[in-house]
């Protein structure tokens, strides 16, 4: 995990020593740009994370709650250009939600001259952001609770009269934000340097420094690769001393958090009205969610459709047709090189997971660490200079080096998804077999495998998934040569051919959905007369 990362890193530095630094200091954006980068990542970042404890906070152990953690597995598979391509299509002057009040409450017949998307905010970015964040920031917090014996410090806290959301932040809180602080600092590092989110949501004049870094590299101009280089120093820089920032709120919380509790006060008044508030912003993230979604589906199949008409005026798959071939064969690239990064994970998960447990090894900070690396690292910061390396080796621009790359940052994903099950598995079960006589390689491909069969399955969806939605990656691996479903959808979303990229975004969403269904379907096909055996 780390060669790839400090060579890139390497490789990202020494193009930017030659003169790099003195044309970017001339850039008249700079000081915008980094502004920006700031701005967004702060703030999504913590939207994010105050709402992903509220939800838990607010409705933990709730038939609420339930329902949330079902919305996740569909809302974590979508990939992030998807989810931004349908918010633009619902933001946009000419968007669902000035169609659903137009004419009739605003009086508009045409388009309103109003930056509701791309606006010098990053507004619409940060919302773009907020909206993956929450759930994946949820699905953390969800592995992470079993270890802080939540319900047993709930039930203390509500023994000495505390509400609800005040007992989770003095009990609870204090034990769950260890093991989310690198989750949130990749969080930030992302909502940070976001590249493909920032060019279809973000503000453009200027952009944010990780977009403008990456337009410099496609540039014609050579020079633009040292001027691209400093960019992602800069932006590295950025980064760290973000999470330097992060860390020195995380201390002053901790220092205040005793005095809130020395108080006294139990906060019971509070959990009306925070329920309530957790509800509709949790249901109002789902429902544009899902409104932005239908929007991708309706546009793809859109006949003509004016403006401020609700709907099309008839349905057509016209668009579909004259796009098959090329859909067909972005849909086999992006396939083929998530089975190959997500079946190399999972080799190396399971071993890692197989080698933990043959030789009662234990992964510390340290190797935590190791694991989030190329999630905390920008991106920007270190995929250009393996690109650098792969061309010298002689791997740019082919299927392998994608894949390559995207095995970096798919890996950590499908361990994080296989780990929990795989420790938790009944080790009673390889002693039984050991005193039959089977070898500890035969325990873990006829036993412990065929058991997890179900997680093994979960943690391929999650890394196919993952795969799938990789822009940057494939960009710099594939030099432009290699085109997926995400590359070609955000291609799309600087034109104007809307029924287009509504079928790229569609397809976006329906091939990682494809794994999940195959992750539910084949348990219970395979062991369909051992019940016991499907979940």
């Amino acid at each position: 995990m780390a060669l790839p990362v400090l060579a890139g890193l390497l490789g990202t530095l020494i193009p930017a020593l030659d003169g790099g630094f003195d044309r970017l200091a001339e850039w008249p954006g700079l000081r915008g740009a980094m502004g920006l980068s700031l701005v967004t990542g702060f703030a999504s970042t913590g939207v994010s994370l105050a709402l992903a404890l509220l939800l838990t906070a607010a409705l933990y152990g709730t038939p609420a709650f339930v329902r949330v953690q079902r919305l996740l597995a569909p809302v974590l598979s979508l990939p992030h250009a998807a989810a931004a391509l349908g918010l633009a299509f619902l933001l946009a002057p000419s968007g669902w939600i000035a169609r659903a009040i137009s004419p009739w409450a605003t009086g508009w017949t045409v388009p309103p001259d109003l930056l509701t998307l791309n606006d010098t905010g990053g507004v619409a970015l940060i919302l773009g952001l907020v909206v993956k964040e929450v759930p994946f920031l949820l699905l953390m917090i969800l592995s992470a609770l079993p270890q802080t014996d939540a319900a047993r410090r709930m039930m203390l806290c509500r023994t000495l009269g505390y509400g609800r959301v005040r007992g989770f932040a003095l009990t609870v809180l204090p034990a769950l934000y260890p093991q989310l602080r690198l989750p949130v600092y990749a969080v930030l590092a992302y909502a940070m340097t976001s590249v493909e989110t920032a060019l279809i949501l973000g503000p453009t004049l200027p952009p944010s420094l990780s977009a403008q870094v990456v337009l410099w590299m496609n540039a014609p101009d050579l020079q633009g690769r040292g001027l691209a280089a400093a960019g992602a120093v800069v932006q590295l820089v950025l980064v760290i001393g973000a999470l330097l920032v992060w860390r020195a709120g995380e201390i002053l919380c901790r220092i205040a958090l005793p005095a809130l509790a020395q108080s006294g006060r139990r906060g019971l008044w509070l959990d009306q009205p925070l329920a309530i508030l957790a509800r509709v912003m949790g249901g109002g993230l789902a429902l544009a969610m899902a409104a932005a979604l239908a929007g991708l589906a309706l546009w793809s199949v859109a006949g003509p459709w004016q403006f401020p008409d609700a709907l099309p005026d008839r349905l057509t798959l016209s668009t579909w047709s004259r796009a098959l071939p090329d859909l067909r064969d972005s849909a086999v690239v992006t396939l083929a090189i998530a089975a190959l990064s997500t079946l190399a994970a999972l080799a190396l998960v399971l071993g890692c997971l197989e080698a933990e447990h043959r030789f009662a090894l234990h992964p510390g900070a340290g190797a935590m660490w190791l694991l989030y690396l190329p999630l905390v690292m920008p991106q920007v910061a270190f995929l250009p200079g393996v690109q650098m390396l792969a061309l010298q080796a002689g791997l740019g621009g082919t299927v392998l080096a994608v894949a390559l790359m995207h095995l970096v940052f798919v890996l950590p994903y499908v361990f994080l998804s296989l780990s929990a099950p795989f420790r938790a598995w009944d080790t009673r079960i390889a002693a039984a077999g050991a005193t039959l006589g089977a070898a500890p390689a035969r325990v873990f491909w006829r036993l412990r495998l065929p058991m997890l069969m179900a997680p093994v399955l979960t943690a391929a969806a999650v890394g196919m998934a993952v795969s799938i939605g990789q822009y940057l990656p494939t960009l710099m691996a594939g030099g432009g040569r290699v085109e997926t479903v995400t590359t070609a959808a955000v291609a799309l979303a600087s034109g104007g051919n809307r029924r287009l990229i509504g079928a790229y975004g569609l397809l976006q969403i329906v091939l990682p959905a494809l794994g999940f269904v195959l992750e539910l379907a084949l348990p219970a096909l395979v062991w369909r007369n051992r019940r016991g055996m499907r979940a």
